[in-house]
């Protein structure tokens, strides 16, 4: 997928993860971990408009953190130079809510294990997004 397409409105899991790093398999840990920052990066670029600056991913057990560097969008950057960090932050996990089907799908697919819940967290000074993942756990045998 080249840089000028865009995802669509709504984009399916497999598109987001195209998207994130084209046709090659997520299969070692570091390929996975940089697999998922990048598709989380491409969703909050296509869906907010702006997309972070730079993001990791950390892989712990059944748990994923993604931190992603800055992506405010202008309107927000305004919203917090009047003060209005409760409304930003509102904002933002009222989309996170909207949006968390499409990020688990991309998720399970990306980590091949099925998302048993998602959270959101942004802080302001420094402009960091927290994306958390809890995954199914691994049965054995």
């Amino acid at each position: 997928m080249s840089e000028t397409e865009h995802l669509p409105p709504q984009a399916d899991a497999a598109e987001l993860q195209r998207a994130a790093f084209g046709t090659r398999a997520a299969s070692e840990d570091g390929g996975m971990r940089a697999a998922v920052a990048n598709a989380m990066v491409g969703m909050k670029k296509e869906f907010y408009g702006k997309g972070p600056v730079a993001a990791k991913a950390y892989v712990n057990d059944d748990w994923v953190f993604v931190v992603l560097d800055g992506g405010l969008t202008r309107q927000e950057e305004t919203l917090l130079a009047a003060g209005e960090r409760d409304l930003v932050r509102a904002v933002r996990l009222r989309f996170q809510e909207v949006m968390t089907a499409t990020v688990c799908e991309a998720m399970a697919e990306i980590t091949g294990r099925r998302v048993q819940t998602y959270h959101s967290q942004i802080l302001f000074d420094p402009v960091r997004t927290v994306e958390m993942f809890l995954l199914e756990p691994v049965r054995d045998g």
